[in-house]
């Protein structure tokens, strides 16, 4: 398989996660996951990939499907399609799986996966986790991950339309 195909093979449906989540379980993996639009990626979201990697063996991405985020996000967006960005993910060494996901939040996608461990970044609070409650329940944990300061995908929006405004 050459590497555009391993990359590829990492973006699985809900139902092909299934039997790979499975696998890493009778392994003893610690299954971290997150998810999130990762619509244009930078150096934040890197250090917050990292940081939730190094929480466990296997860590699972999330990825809303172009739908969800122009539904949470605006008109506007996504900039990149939904296979783009999975693609994107997944090309990261540390990323083991990258599922996608069509609601608004990802908590029928959390409530399948069961993660040992459940992460978001810093602008939310054990109270605002989609799926905390869940987790929790069944003896898992949730941790929050500050945010590396100066980055955000808003912020490079901004900046690339004030270039177009001038």
């Amino acid at each position: 398989m050459d590497t555009f195909q391993q990359i590829a093979s990492k973006i699985q449906s809900i139902e092909q996660s299934n039997k790979t989540i499975e696998n890493w379980r009778k392994e003893k993996e610690t299954i971290v996951f997150t998810n999130g639009c990762f619509d244009l990626l930078h150096l934040g979201h890197i250090d917050y990939l990292t940081k939730a990697k190094d929480l466990g063996s296997k860590l699972i991405i999330g990825v809303n499907s172009s739908q969800s985020v122009t539904r949470l996000k605006g008109p506007t967006r996504p900039i990149n399609s939904t296979e783009t960005r999975a693609f994107m993910l997944a090309a990261f060494k540390f990323v083991d799986l990258v599922v996608i996901f069509e609601d608004d939040t990802p908590i029928d996608l959390i409530s399948n996966i069961k993660p040992n461990i459940l992460v978001k970044g810093g602008d939310y609070t054990l109270e605002t986790v989609v799926g905390a409650k869940e987790v929790m329940k069944y003896g898992g944990d949730v941790k929050i991950i500050p945010f590396l300061e100066g980055f955000s995908t808003t912020s490079i929006v901004t900046k690339i339309q004030s270039f177009s405004r001038s």
